[in-house]
């Protein structure tokens, strides 16, 4: 068994079914299933069951994933300390979504590089929480900063509370703060209808009782301001965008009652390489807000 074979168990069982799993690897479905016939034959014994469109992780895989993730842990720990003790050329790769890399590098990554300057931060950009997810699953990144909540394949380490905003195009007649009953009715751009980040804005609506209009849907935040600018829609956002949303001459109001959602430090249920562990010190005395 090697290395890549272990990935491909920790990957399979992880996800559940072949399709999900060979995704996350970058490589074809027909592929992975073959290596994990191939390494059942190896070992003499059966890893993952059928069941329905997935798989299950049988009595004896599960002995043998626990292990694979042992032995990936170990290797990364490994790497981490050679990196480590390189401080110049380790490197840091951080998940970010659009709405929250701004408090990440205005706050976070100043006082973690002024600790850690022989590190290189690499940012990787990701458009929503799944991005974000995707990414530590896919090992793309070493942490991610998002919302809250994630699958529990992932330790979430919560920094802040912060506030969602509701941000309009100047003109509109509107109280501060805006109770959320002005919301029914109210053209919001919104993500796209049956995503889990649409969920969690129908089950707040739900709450209060309110049905906005869907102006715009969609899932790529950096078109987000641009329907607001227009004077076509209003937009919720992270209070952290309000920065960026006065100086494109929109207005900000918060909302009434406040809403607020738990922003985390995430990553995978693995140790941490050091310059991680490092940087994840430093977020839990600061903010990212």
């Amino acid at each position: 068994m090697n290395l890549q074979q272990l990935r491909y168990v920790v990957a399979t069982a992880e996800h559940r079914t072949m399709t999900d799993a060979a995704r996350s690897l970058y490589i074809a479905q027909p592929a992975l299933s073959r290596a994990i016939r191939d390494l059942e034959r190896e070992l003499g014994m059966t890893l993952f069951a059928r069941s329905g469109r997935g798989v299950v992780v049988t009595a004896q895989g599960r002995r043998v994933v626990k292990l694979a993730r042992e032995a990936l842990d170990a290797v990364h720990e490994i790497e981490a300390l050679s990196t480590h003790g390189h401080s110049s050329e380790a490197e840091l790769r951080i998940a970010s979504t659009p709405s929250l890399e701004p408090g990440l590098a205005g706050r976070i990554l100043p006082a973690y590089t002024a600790e850690h300057p022989g590190v290189r931060v690499h940012i990787v950009r990701c458009d929503g929480r799944d991005g974000v997810v995707n990414a530590i699953r896919n090992q793309r990144a070493d942490i991610g900063l998002t919302d809250l909540p994630v699958p529990t394949d992932l330790i979430s380490h919560p920094l802040e509370r912060q506030e969602i905003v509701l941000i309009s195009p100047p003109g509109l007649d509107l109280p501060d703060p805006v109770p959320m009953s002005r919301l029914n009715g109210m053209r919001l751009v919104l993500p796209v209808s049956g995503s889990a980040r649409r969920r969690e804005f129908d089950s707040l609506f739900a709450k209060y009782g309110v049905a906005p209009v869907a102006a715009l849907e969609t899932e790529e935040r950096g078109n987000w301001l641009g329907p607001v600018r227009a004077g076509a829609a209003s937009l919720l956002w992270y209070r952290g965008m309000a920065e960026q949303a006065a100086r494109a001459g929109l207005v900000v109001r918060p909302l009434d009652p406040s809403v607020r959602r738990v922003i985390a430090i995430v990553h995978a249920r693995r140790r941490l390489p050091a310059v991680a562990q490092e940087f994840l010190t430093v977020a839990e005395g600061g903010s990212a807000a």
